[in-house]
């Protein structure tokens, strides 16, 4: 019996693979509006005539009419191929036709055909919500084109007099609100999908950023290697420690590269997974992790960092996510640094105090006050060419998810502290003595 169970369910999968597998391959054949036409237009083939049957003899209803579900179904019965066939104007005319039928006017008609019935405002309603999932000029022309075209018929061949029945006038302004919520709903979509790209805008953009400068250091060394070995035929010893200290700078560049990657990768994690604190971590382990970590340039770098552990504390929060904050401000302290052409940083861990607290001090250039405000918006960086502005704004939402604080103090020239500040442990006992 199990046997039997495993081969129906890999039947199924497979089956289920092969279709969605045809239907991404049909599906790339057409652009969004023409696709949406024809997956209607697969499901109006079956649903007409099958909801003749429905309200016709298992539920009926005051009118209906096969000629008219019929034709509706001729309409949508080319539209696979006819999509594929009919070009630019063509195509654009059979979409609008068949639509503007299918949708309005043929839901419209019915629904004053059967005096406003709830059955066909209920079904009126889910016509406009599918209509209104076509672009809005484009679906508002339909409507209006249908609803006339409806509203004319049933004025020759139903009771005309029922237009103005205040129970079928009292629907309208559901159906408007329907629309105007659906739409407004459309262009919040359309800005998220907006915002989604602008990220991944600045994301790349940061991404090129941060490659291309190692990337133009590794050119250089590889031209100089290559320049030494066709200079001289056969190197001697300087040449062997020249071409050497090529490769180590190589080397290194590949590890920040490789560092950089990483660091985005965290980043993405860090906004994709869930931020709030599950762990309990211990603030000297994640700056020796960081140190441990960080590719620093030369030992020249790695020297103007020194780390103060006055008391170890720990607090409520994700390792990985505490390395990815000391990171992002270690990597801007040293930029600052450079830029300045002086300074050192300092990190000091004081686990003493009520709210135990981390300072990240540098000496560099320090940030005008005017900037200051807003060095934890996202996308905003300073200088602008400086990276993709999303380091501390994420910094600061991982901060405000463990219910704890980042602040910047900041003089031009001069310094720069950030001040992490946990909340303090319930029990007084969060101080870890260091060793």
């Amino acid at each position: 019996m199990g046997t039997w169970t495993s081969i129906a369910q890999s039947i199924q999968r497979h089956l289920q693979f092969t279709l969605l597998r045809w239907v991404q391959r049909y599906e790339r054949q057409f652009d969004q509006q023409t696709w949406r036409f024809v997956v209607l237009s697969w499901v109006g083939c079956i649903g007409m005539p099958a909801y003749y049957l429905i309200w016709t003899y298992w539920f009926p209803q005051h009118f209906d009419s096969l000629a008219l579900r019929l034709v509706g179904a001729a309409l949508c019965l080319p539209a696979p191929w006819a999509a594929r066939v009919l070009q630019g104007r063509a195509r654009s005319a059979y979409l609008f036709v068949g639509v503007t039928y299918v949708l309005p006017f043929q839901f419209v008609f019915l629904y004053l055909m059967n005096q406003g019935s709830e059955v066909w405002g209920q079904s009126l309603l889910v016509a406009l919500i599918v209509l209104f999932h076509f672009p809005f000029a484009w679906a508002l022309l339909s409507c209006a084109a249908g609803t006339l075209c409806a509203v004319a018929l049933f004025a020759l061949v139903g009771e005309s007099a029922l237009l103005a029945s205040p129970a079928l006038q009292a629907h309208l302004p559901v159906y408007v609100f329907t629309i105007i919520v659906i739409s407004v709903a459309k262009v919040g979509r359309r800005v998220l999908a907006n915002e989604k790209l602008a990220g991944m805008a600045h994301g790349l953009a940061s991404v090129s950023h941060e490659l291309r400068t190692p990337l133009i250091s590794v050119e250089a060394n590889v031209r100089g290697i290559h320049r030494r070995l066709a200079t001289c035929a056969s190197p001697g010893a300087a040449d062997w420690h020249e071409m050497s200290e090529a490769m180590l700078r190589i080397q290194h560049e590949v590890r920040h590269m490789n560092h950089m990657v990483d660091l985005f990768l965290l980043s993405a994690s860090a906004v994709r997974d869930a931020l709030e604190a599950d762990e309990e971590v211990s603030m000297k382990a994640v700056v020796e992790s960081v140190i441990r970590r960080y590719p620093f340039t030369a030992q020249a770098q790695r020297d103007a960092v020194r780390v103060d552990i006055r008391t170890d504390f720990t607090f409520a929060g994700k390792h990985e996510l505490s390395v990815v904050i000391l990171l992002n401000l270690l990597r801007n302290a040293l930029k600052a640094l450079q830029r300045a052409g002086k300074g050192r940083i300092r990190i000091v861990v004081d686990g003493q105090r009520a709210n135990p607290r981390l300072l990240f001090i540098d000496t560099g250039c320090g940030i005008a006050a005017p900037q200051l405000p807003l060095i934890f918006k996202r996308f905003y960086s300073y200088p602008p060419d400086s990276g993709a502005g999303i380091g501390l704004a994420l910094c600061k939402d991982i901060i405000d998810a463990w219910r704890a604080t980042i602040r910047c103090v900041s003089r031009e020239w001069a310094y720069t502290i950030f001040v992490l500040e946990f909340p303090g442990h319930p029990d007084g006992h969060r101080a870890v003595p260091s060793t």
